[in-house]
């Protein structure tokens, strides 16, 4: 089939505009395939992996904008391309209000709202570091979305923010929730006694969400960033994070979760765990938690969630039985059948997974591996049993993570479905605020094309997830399980539940697990000096008041809440030019 593509140099646009765009184009008569990206490498291997490769695309670097588009014409392909043009213009013309100057940077903002308490930042990485500190110097605290910014941006930053009694979430923070308002991708949940700190995005999201399900309620979920508890940031806010909930009369329980930290920064939170004067539910993903204190272990995410509305309601919520039976499922499946492949939006999902999983099935290649000898070379092909977290950099810089386009899941899903050695695939289904409106709607024809091909050839395909989420999230949990379960799919009440399913299956299947020891962490000698937690304290006694740095989609979710924010028309400064912007950094020197 024909391509038709252009680069247009330094024309920026955030990526739910790029992928409405993207959508436009694609449901044009004839179209086959559009791709409207910025032009990151990572980008342009993906395109190029597609078959959308033209001319121009080598020339073309992260800011500027490609668009290409493969059809039964060149005319076709052409206009399909015109047609991202016309809606990328029309978007670009129409934001904001009518009659409505939008401001351009953090300090025009607070002029229009001077009682702003926090600002959400979602801009490319390498932007990032200029906003926050301008967000932090006008006395805001801020939750960073962007991911792919330098560690040694971060430690600036957290440095910075503590100094100022701040709370700097992020970055690579997806989610949180602040006195009720969800920020991000968070889950609506009822208030109530548990309060929530979390290095972990969708872990975040699956303990607010199934607290919520066992019939308890959240005071504040913070979200620290991924890398917080590294040794090189130290565990700032998880520290100021447990202090302000510590501090906070309405938590009674406090829970922590991380992917496992290093163990020096591990020591100090469990020092600090076990001082807070509260019970606090420890789950480090994949290590082993001591009984200090008030610390309370769990082994995973389920459990975390179990074990706080344990001690804050005296619930103690029941378990129900797998939803299939492993022995019939494996017994449907032709003989080559052998192999899990887990496609994951959620990196917390996906690492419970792979620790849950590999002590049964033996080992995992993945992009997000157990063990560095089993990392996934290279991540666009799967190879035995495989795992993969497709919200990782690697599929995400320049592009929307897959909880708002699952087009390259649902790529990714057809290629696993059609090898004939994939017996189990492994999903989660990831809702709330900001999220995709209906996840379930774009997977379930997908399941059910891929679990009927495999019978047409005389294999049975078990297709198994978790929707993490509550019925009250916009999505509605109980009504995108059903789609799902109708398309053919199994799933489970929780990501731990799920990937205990695939690996029974897989047991049946002959695979054979692995030994696996948790690295067992230990508190210091001592708790470490409680950071100054004043500001943050007075941040969660009230609804926030936001301004927004990027991504629209998060202006439009805290709006519909009735959340005041005010959102920034924000570009890249010199057009997104590397030397303009670092003669720009000297004079500012």
């Amino acid at each position: 089939m024909p391509t038709s593509g252009i680069v247009r140099r330094s024309a920026y646009f955030d990526s739910v505009t790029l992928m409405l765009a993207q959508q436009e184009a694609r449901r044009l008569p004839g179209v086959d395939e559009v791709g409207v990206v910025m032009a990151t490498e990572a980008n342009k291997a993906l395109l190029r992996a597609s078959g959308l490769d033209f001319a121009d695309l080598a020339a073309a670097g992260p800011d500027d904008l490609a668009v290409v588009a493969r059809a039964q014409t060149a005319s076709v392909a052409e206009a399909a391309v015109a047609r991202a043009e016309e809606v990328l213009t029309r978007k670009r013309a129409a934001s904001g209000p009518p009659g409505i100057v939008r401001p351009r940077t953090v300090a025009s903002a607070l002029r229009q709202r001077p009682d702003a308490t926090l600002a959400l930042i979602s801009v490319p990485g390498r932007f990032a570091r200029a906003v926050t500190l301008e967000a932090l110097e006008a006395g805001l605290h801020v939750m960073l979305f962007s991911d792919n910014v330098p560690i040694e941006h971060e430690v600036e930053l957290k440095t910075t923010s503590r100094d100022r009694g701040l709370l700097l979430m992020g970055p690579d923070c997806g989610t949180a929730i602040v006195a009720g308002a969800a920020l991000g991708f968070a889950n609506r949940v009822r208030g109530g006694r548990i309060g929530v700190v979390g290095a972990a995005g969708t872990g975040l999201q699956e303990v607010t969400s199934l607290v919520h399900r066992f019939g308890g309620g959240i005071t504040h979920a913070i979200g620290t960033g991924g890398r917080d508890l590294s040794s090189a940031v130290g565990g700032v806010t998880m520290l100021q994070g447990l202090r302000a909930l510590a501090d906070d009369p309405a938590t009674a329980v406090i829970v922590l979760v991380s992917k496992p930290p290093s163990p020096e920064v591990a020591g100090q939170i469990l020092g600090a765990a076990a001082a807070c004067g509260k019970p606090v539910v420890v789950n480090f993903v994949g290590a082993a938690v001591p009984r200090v204190g008030g610390v309370h272990s769990a082994t995973t995410l389920e459990d975390a969630a179990r074990g706080a509305v344990r001690l804050a309601y005296g619930i103690d919520p029941g378990e129900t039985g797998l939803r299939a039976l492993p022995a019939q499922e494996a017994g449907r499946m032709a003989p080559g059948q052998r192999y899990l492949r887990g496609l994951f939006s959620g990196g917390t999902l996906c690492y419970e997974s792979l620790v849950l999983l590999r002590p049964r099935i033996g080992p995992i290649w993945s992009n997000t591996p157990l063990h560095p000898d089993e990392a996934l070379e290279p991540v666009t092909r799967s190879r035995q049993h495989t795992v993969i977290d497709m919200g990782a950099d690697e599929f995400t810089q320049g592009r929307l993570h897959p909880m708002l386009d699952p087009l390259l899941r649902l790529q990714r899903l057809r290629q696993e479905a059609e090898d004939p050695e994939t017996a189990v695939i492994l999903l989660d289904v990831v809702l709330g605020y900001g999220a995709h409106p209906d996840p379930a709607a774009a997977l379930a024809p997908v399941i059910r094309e891929a679990c009927g091909q495999a019978r047409a050839v005389g294999r049975h395909l078990a297709v198994v997830g978790s929707v993490c989420g509550t019925d009250d999230d916009p999505q509605d949990a109980a009504a995108q399980r059903a789609t799902l379960v109708e398309a053919g799919a199994l799933i489970e009440d929780s990501n731990a539940r799920a990937a205990r399913l695939a690996s029974l299956v897989l047991e049946a299947r002959g695979s054979r697990g692995a030994p696996a020891e948790a690295k067992r962490l230990e508190p210091a000698p001592a708790p470490p000096p409680w950071p100054e937690a004043g500001g943050i304290t007075a941040l969660l006694r009230r609804r926030p008041v936001v301004i927004n740095v990027g991504l629209e989609l998060f202006a439009e979710s805290l709006q519909a809440q009735g959340v005041p924010v005010v959102s920034v028309d924000w570009r890249p400064p010199a057009g997104g030019k590397a030397y303009l912007m670092d003669l720009l950094d000297k004079l500012e020197a």
